[in-house]
């Protein structure tokens, strides 16, 4: 196993620009990774993916698992090869979506149904390192239990105790010395089961770690304290990837605090619904004021879509129908996040990210 080597280029109080180095590339944070959950970010491919700057594409497990199946995927050299996609790929274990599921849980693992044919199947620690392995994505995660929120302290104690007896169990059975693991931290909004868990987590020692659990119902004043206590015992050469998140005012502020990097599925699930993210907030751009607007979704967005698509072309396609609307918005709203991922490093290395984080706040907060 390679940790991810991490180099801390500019700090400017605890933000941090930095270069990880993994066993097959590096990649720079602050860092967004689009989520292509079935094997591609929806609506696009892994030509747009390069023409986005796009460094690390995520895919789920669970759902790679069921459909096509992970022998199908290693036959093809692993999910890059099998995407296209000449980048790096880091794959969840799969189990926020398995617990979604309301599965039966057990200190072993869990059982659920397929949400493709109803069929039943048994997730553990070990079956998520080997299919991770088979996927062979250079960054895999541990099988965590990602309690909803809000949850009693014994849910959410339970769900820590499980996720360290079973990143031990992951670690003990990992093989491959090409791919990292990851450990996540758990802990809900309690600022010592943060601190316990991340602690716990560093005590078994690995190549990165995630902290899960988060933005998951929680208010952003409840989710900021817990997400400081746990980056406190995260080791500072290692990358620390808040998981889920994706909204840009906890963006900027999990910066903030520390973190290195970030995904969401928020991006494309809003170029679906027809909504853009902007410098003056979300856009809704089916409504009936931009029929005749010949302007840009975002006049400071340097993406291809403002540089050729008009408000009033995007509202028409919308309109109609017509499922190129979603494509453009979602091609936007992951290249304006990765936009603001990358002026966030450049505020970092000139010393004037609090600046730039009181700008996104003022609009997004």
């Amino acid at each position: 196993m390679r940790p991810v080597e991490v180099e801390v280029e500019a700090t400017d109080g605890a933000a941090r620009a930095t270069t990880a180095t993994t066993e097959r590339g590096t990649y720079t944070t602050p860092l967004f990774m689009p989520v292509g959950t079935k094997g591609a970010i929806k609506y696009l491919s892994a030509a747009d993916y390069e023409r986005l700057g796009a460094q690390i594409v995520l895919g789920n497990t669970y759902h790679l698992m069921l459909r096509p199946g992970p022998d199908l995927i290693e036959g093809f050299g692993g999910l890059g090869a099998f995407a296209g996609w000449g980048g790096l790929t880091l794959t969840d274990s799969g189990g926020f979506q398995v617990f979604s599921l309301d599965p039966d849980v057990d200190d072993d693992g869990v059982t659920f149904r397929s949400t493709y044919d109803g069929s039943t199947h048994r997730f553990t620690p070990e079956r998520a390192v080997a299919v991770q392995e088979q996927l062979g994505a250079d960054v895999q995660m541990v099988l965590d239990q990602c309690p909803p929120l809000p949850s009693p302290d014994a849910v959410v104690r339970a769900a820590l105790e499980r996720t360290a007896a079973w990143a031990l169990r992951a670690k003990a059975v990992h093989t491959r010395a090409d791919q990292s693991l990851f450990g996540i931290v758990q802990g809900g909004v309690s600022t010592e089961m943060r601190a316990e868990s991340a602690r716990r987590t560093v005590e078994i020692g690995f190549d990165g770690y995630g902290i899960g659990g988060l933005s998951v119902g929680e208010r952003r004043d409840e989710m900021l304290p817990a997400l400081a206590a746990a980056l406190e015992h995260l080791p500072a050469d290692r990358p620390r990837y808040l998981m889920g998140v994706g909204d840009p005012a906890s963006l900027v502020e999990a910066i903030a605090l520390g973190v290195d990097q970030f995904d969401c599925v928020m991006q494309t699930r809003l170029g679906r619904h027809g909504s853009a993210l902007t410098s003056t907030g979300r856009f809704q751009a089916k409504a009936a004021r931009n029929a005749e607007l010949d302007e840009p979704l975002d006049a400071d967005c340097p993406c291809e879509v403002c540089a050729r698509h008009s408000r009033g072309y995007v509202r028409h396609l919308l309109q109609v129908g017509e499922p190129t609307a979603s494509r453009l918005l979602s091609i936007h709203n992951i290249a304006w996040t990765i936009d603001l991922m990358d002026r966030a490093r450049a505020a970092i290395v000139e010393g004037t990210f609090d600046r730039l984080r009181a700008a996104v706040l003022s609009v997004w907060a």
